[in-house]
């Protein structure tokens, strides 16, 4: 089994290589259909969505984007805390002038929306970058946005996180698992999965990252072709209309047999937030 990876695009030419955000020695591979076996999705439908964006950073074809975040409130948006490692911007995130989050815009390069700047970063500092556990980040952006793009988080327990739930992953990330982005928003149809399932598809040794039902989440399709890919890190996994997961890590793309894996928002969000 190919190790496992964090689904975020790192570096300049990360969009043109598509080997973006994938550990030393593994490359993303081809999924089973053409976030993967998604459709385009209306911003107006999913408001809370907002891509991370630094075209300083990532170039101007797709705006800058490079990560997927959700508004779980008017100046705060959660995210994946890989998605502001050195290793994806290069340096810290107070070093990119123009880091910025794109909100109200299904299109990045379209028109309509707004770009706001991000005033203030926290990541949560149990975060484990070897593990991949508690993959979460609270981004404080410079001036509101509306209360009409907030979305409610998911409390520890609640039905939305029961095996067999369906829900929904959002992003702009690889459609295919060979490095075709999206252009425009897409989600994918896919269900909350037993724990038992990411236990048996990632359960470490030889060095490989093991799936923790602590802080992780397992999601997508049992025949697989449904799933979040490179380019959709920290973007929303949404059962019951209510914030269930990030997009956090996972082998492959679209594979039956290597669910995605999701930070478990309830378990790792202070209460602050």
């Amino acid at each position: 089994m190919r190790g496992p990876f964090a689904r975020a695009l790192t570096g300049a030419l990360g969009l043109i290589t598509a080997a973006a955000g994938v550990t030393a020695g593994a490359v993303p591979a081809a999924a089973d259909s053409v976030v993967v076996g998604g459709s385009p999705t209306a911003i107006t439908d999913a408001p809370w969505v907002v891509a991370l964006s630094s075209r300083d950073r990532f170039g101007g074809t797709r705006a800058g984007q490079f990560c997927g975040g959700v508004v779980v409130a008017p100046t705060k948006v959660l995210t994946a805390a890989h998605c502001l490692g050195r290793e994806v911007l290069g340096g810290e995130p107070w070093q990119l002038r123009d880091f910025s989050v794109i909100a109200g815009r299904a299109a990045l390069r379209g028109q309509g929306g707004q770009e706001v700047r991000i005033a203030d970063t926290w990541v949560n500092p149990g975060y484990d970058p070897t593990t991949n556990a508690g993959d979460l980040a609270v981004l404080t952006l410079a001036a509101s946005l509306p209360q009409s793009y907030v979305i409610q988080v998911a409390r520890p327990g609640d039905p939305a996180e029961s095996p067999g739930t369906a829900a929904e992953v959002y992003g702009w990330g690889d459609t295919t698992g060979n490095g075709s982005y999206a252009s425009s928003l897409r989600s994918a149809d896919v269900q909350v999965l037993p724990d038992e399932s990411c236990e048996r598809a990632y359960p470490g040794g030889f060095g490989g990252v093991s799936y923790r039902r602590d802080s992780m989440l397992c999601a997508g399709d049992p025949r697989g072709g449904r799933d979040a890919c490179q380019g959709d890190s920290g973007g929303p996994l949404v059962a019951r209309g209510l914030l269930v997961g990030l997009v956090s890590w996972g082998s492959g793309c679209g594979q039956a047999e290597n669910p995605g894996v999701y930070t478990r928002v309830s378990s790792v969000l202070p209460e602050r937030f």
